[in-house]
C-alpha cells in the first residue's frame, strides 16, 4: 500500500511557544484520516505545513513522496486545501466563483460550467448560485468554499474543520461527498472538533495534544483504551458524577462498584454504557493527560475525568 502523507519528527515554534513538538504520522492512500485535538493543540499548524503554507522548523513531511519544503510546487499540484474560514470572492456570484476556480484548475469553459452546476446541486446552492456571495449566510459561504475545493478531484484533500458552522443537513451532504471521493482514490486528511464526524468517517484517527500525538488507531481501538464499558454514577436528575472503566464482566463490574466511595455519592444511580470518542478525547486531552505517551497509566479503579 502506497503512502499519501508521511510525517517524521515535525516541529514548529512561534517564539518560545512550541506548537508542534515532534509529530510522526503515516497516512496510506485512499483512506480518510482524522486528526482530533483541543483548540491550540497544533492541528491547523500541521495542516498549513502539509499544504506548503508554513515551513516547519525541523523534521520532514511528504505528500505522495514529495517533500513539502523542497518540492512545494509538486505538492501543490497534488492537493486541495480548505481552511477553517470561507475564502470566496464576495463580489462574484456563487456560479462565477465556481466557474472561475474551474478555469484556474484547467477546465474548459463548458466543463467548468457543468462542474459548477453539479456542485451547486450537491451542496444545495442551486437557487443561490446566481446571487452575489455577499448576500449569502455564513453557512452558505462555507458550503460554497467546500464546493470550490472539489472542483477537480485531487489525490489528497486537506479539510481543516470542514463542517464548522454547518447545519445538520449540510454536514451530512459534505460527509456523503467525502465518502464519494474515496471511489476516485482520493485520500482525505481532516481535522475536526466533531467527534461523531471522525467516528462516522475516518478509517484511522490520531489524537494530538500539546503538539504531540498521544494516541492513534481506529475508532474502535481508541475506545478500547478507555475500556470496553464505562460505569457511570449519575444523580437522580441525570447529572454525571463520576465514570469508571470496566471490562464489562460481572466480576469486574462488582469490583468497580465495591471500590466506589458510597458516602460521596449517596443517591447515585449506576449506568453501564459503551465508551465513545468523547470519552477518548477527554481522557487523552484532559488537564492531567501527559503529552509524551499514548494514554494514561491508570489503576482499574481510577476515576475518568469525564465530568461535563
Amino acid at each position: 500500500m502506497t503512502t499519501a502523507v508521511e510525517i517524521s519528527g515535525l516541529t514548529k515554534s512561534y517564539g518560545d511557544h512550541r506548537v508542534l513538538a515532534g509529530i510522526d504520522l503515516t497516512v496510506p492512500t485512499g483512506r480518510i484520516f482524522a486528526l482530533l485535538g483541543p483548540n491550540g493543540a497544533g492541528k491547523t499548524t500541521l495542516i498549513n505545513i502539509l499544504g506548503t503554507l508554513l515551513r516547519p522548523d525541523a523534521g520532514r513531511a511528504a505528500i505522495l513522496g514529495h517533500d513539502v519544503v523542497a518540492e512545494a510546487p509538486l505538492v501543490r499540484r497534488s492537493i486541495s486545501l480548505t481552511g477553517q474560514y470561507a475564502a470566496v470572492d464576495e463580489m462574484l456570484t456563487g456560479v462565477e466563483n465556481l466557474v472561475l476556480m474551474g478555469r484556474l484548475s484547467g477546465l474548459g469553459a463548458a466543463a467548468a460550467r457543468r462542474r459548477a452546476a453539479e456542485l451547486l446541486t450537491e451542496f444545495d446552492l442551486t437557487a443561490a448560485g446566481p446571487r452575489r456571495v455577499s448576500t449569502y449566510s455564513g453557512g452558505m459561504r462555507r458550503r460554497l468554499d467546500l464546493a470550490i475545493s472539489l472542483i477537480t478531484v485531487p489525490p489528497v484533500l486537506f479539510l481543516d474543520e470542514p463542517t464548522t458552522g454547518l447545519d445538520t443537513r449540510s454536514r451530512q451532504a459534505l460527509w456523503d461527498a467525502i465518502r464519494g471521493l474515496l471511489d476516485a482514490g482520493t485520500t482525505i486528511f481532516l481535522t475536526t472538533q466533531y467527534l461523531e464526524e471522525a467516528d462516522q468517517l475516518a478509517d484511522r484517527i490520531a489524537v494530538i495534544n500539546d503538539g504531540r500525538v498521544v494516541a492513534q488507531g481506529s475508532a474502535a481501538e481508541l475506545k478500547a483504551q478507555v475500556g470496553s464499558d464505562l460505569v457511570e454514577l449519575r444523580s437522580p436528575g441525570g447529572e454525571l458524577l463520576a465514570a469508571y472503566p470496566t471490562d464489562g464482566s460481572v466480576d469486574d463490574l462488582g469490583r468497580v462498584l465495591a471500590g466506589v466511595d458510597r458516602s460521596a455519592y449517596p443517591e447515585a444511580q449506576v449506568v453501564l454504557r459503551k465508551p465513545t470518542l468523547d470519552d477518548v478525547f477527554l481522557t487523552l486531552t484532559g488537564p492531567s493527560a501527559p503529552a509524551d505517551r499514548p494514554g494514561r497509566d491508570r489503576g482499574r479503579n481510577d476515576r475518568l475525568e469525564l465530568t461535563r
